[in-house]
């Protein structure tokens, strides 16, 4: 699904000659290699703070602590998306309210989110899914309306832009009050190991989200709130800054990579190609088709048969996940959800792919569903 590989060959010098800095320095936590990523990322953003930590999941957890959301407290959710935007909240013990999607972006639906809100709501956290952003212009205004924070997943979407109807753009995971995001390898800015960041343009948050991934200190061995340890080493962050410098041409090359499946598929009655909204680009974290008639995981097993892989994302919405139970039962009926994780699957998609390689992909592909 993604060759990190080749990709670091092309970058290995610089990549090297990184982390053999921060080897020499000895400085492995913290420190210049991790200020300079943060400082750089967040003029690549044009945000205000950019707070790296450990991991994404981490990113949102802090980003909800920050909040100081309390047990009980209702946070929206779409339930079309990875498990991580909605267990965080239930492991905080707030209570998650998923809504559904948009039949044609797969991100949360505005007026989904607006008929959810109750008087316990706190938060929404919409997910930028598969590289794309949610309508945030909508979310804002609803959350405005009601007086509610807004978290944006965006562990899939960087360097994604989001153009409002007065054409002000901005990048996805700067909109909201907070912004999380995920270094994960296989991200479009992936580190060689774990890692995210937080972003915020508010300043008291950014200095409460500081000493909550730090133990709750401002000061050393001074606790003023309880907090966590959630770190980005600095070879991550070496890495990452390196990689940073060619975040624009990885997303060139992953829409041209879009662009030769859009045309392979365009002719296929069985096959929906990525959908993107006039308000947004896509920098396709993934490239998810969603399938009419045809056996979704039949696809699935026969690509792998032909040395192919591809993957299901997602399966089984979380409001029908075992660990949500206790707040979903059978009172949600999210059609939208559970329609796509029946049909939907992502194709290889990443900086590396030649059209040899995608020519052979979608071959196959539409062998398989024209058959």
């Amino acid at each position: 699904m993604v060759d990190t590989k080749n990709q670091y060959l092309k970058i290995k010098d610089d990549v090297d000659e990184g982390i053999r800095a921060v080897l020499d320095s000895a400085a492995y936590i913290n420190g210049k290699f991790v200020h300079d990523f943060a400082r750089n990322l967040s003029t690549y953003l044009s945000v205000r703070h950019t707070i790296p930590c450990a991991n994404g999941t981490d990113a949102l957890q802090i980003a909800m602590m920050a909040l100081d959301l309390q047990p009980g407290d209702e946070v929206i959710t779409p339930s079309f998306t990875y498990i991580a935007t909605t267990e965080v909240i239930a492991l905080l013990k707030l209570t998650p309210v998923f809504v559904d999607v948009d039949a044609a972006t797969f991100c949360i639906d505005p007026s989904a989110v607006e008929e959810a809100i109750t008087e316990k709501t706190k938060a929404i956290v919409p997910v930028h899914l598969y590289g794309q952003a949610a309508n945030m212009e909508e979310i804002m205004a609803i959350a405005e309306k009601h007086h509610l924070f807004v978290i944006e997943d965006n562990a899939q979407a960087i360097g994604c832009d989001y153009t409002f109807r007065d054409e002000t753009v901005k990048k996805t995971g700067t909109i909201g009050t907070i912004g999380a995001t995920s270094f994960y390898p296989s991200k479009n800015l992936g580190a060689f190991g774990d890692g995210g960041a937080i972003f915020t343009n508010n300043d008291t948050l950014a200095e409460k989200l500081r000493m909550i991934a730090n133990h709750g200190q401002k000061e050393r061995y001074y606790h003023d709130i309880v907090g966590c340890n959630s770190r980005l080493d600095s070879l991550q962050a070496a890495i990452l800054d390196v990689k940073l410098k060619h975040l624009d041409e990885y997303i060139k090359a992953r829409r041209k990579a879009a662009s030769f499946y859009d045309h392979a598929f365009e002719g296929s009655k069985n096959i929906t190609v990525p959908y993107t909204a006039d308000y947004t680009n896509h920098v396709y974290h993934q490239y998810t088709i969603l399938l009419k008639d045809a056996d979704r995981n039949g696809l699935n097993k026969y690509l792998a048969e032909q040395n192919i892989p591809s993957m299901i994302y997602y399966p089984v919405p979380a409001h029908k996940q075992k660990m949500f139970s206790a707040f979903a039962g059978s009172n949600y009926q999210l059609p939208v959800s559970d329609y796509l994780s029946d049909k939907v699957i992502s194709l290889p998609m990443h900086t590396e792919l030649d059209e040899e390689q995608l020519q052979y992909i979608t071959d196959h592909v539409l062998n398989f569903v024209n058959n």
